[in-house]
């Protein structure tokens, strides 16, 4: 299973959420775009017919619609990318299993974690095995899996 993470950063490698150039046409109306004719058509309307004010009030409920699912939308990835994080953090110390590229199975005790890259990693034994990779985590053998209190 792979974990789409393009979101995470940006074309440039900085994080998301943080200020961009702007970026080359993609072919989606975007709030600028959607500005750009609401003028255009306020500009270019017949004098005797003008805009119906509810047509109006509709297209800015629109246009206040799709902002605030771009938020939104924001939200979750970078709430996404937080799980991740914890997720994989949570797994130092721990023995962890991933199956490799040629479908080999591994294993090993996680011993840190990378957050250097779209997708954390785990650093397992020296090698650095992408959070997507990772197929189970376990207690380290040896080690209580919870606190044990006696009375």
């Amino acid at each position: 299973m792979s974990i789409d993470t393009s979101y995470a950063t940006s074309p440039t490698g900085a994080a998301a959420g943080a200020s961009t150039p702007a970026s080359a046409p993609s072919g989606d109306l975007d709030k600028q775009a959607f500005l750009n004719l609401l003028v255009t058509q306020l500009r270019n309307q017949d004098p005797s017919s003008p805009m119906d004010s509810s047509q109006l009030m509709a297209q800015t409920t629109q246009l206040t619609t799709m902002e605030k699912l771009v938020e939104l939308s924001d939200t979750s990835r970078e709430s996404f990318a937080l799980q991740m994080r914890v997720a994989a953090s949570s797994f130092v110390g721990k023995q962890v299993s991933w199956t490799d590229a040629d479908g080999v199975d591994h294993s090993g005790v996680a011993a840190g974690v990378s957050f250097a890259g779209p997708v954390p990693t785990v650093s397992i034994d020296g090698k650095d095995v992408p959070l997507d990779q990772v197929s189970a985590v376990t207690a380290e053998t040896g080690a209580p899996a919870t606190p044990s209190t006696h009375s």
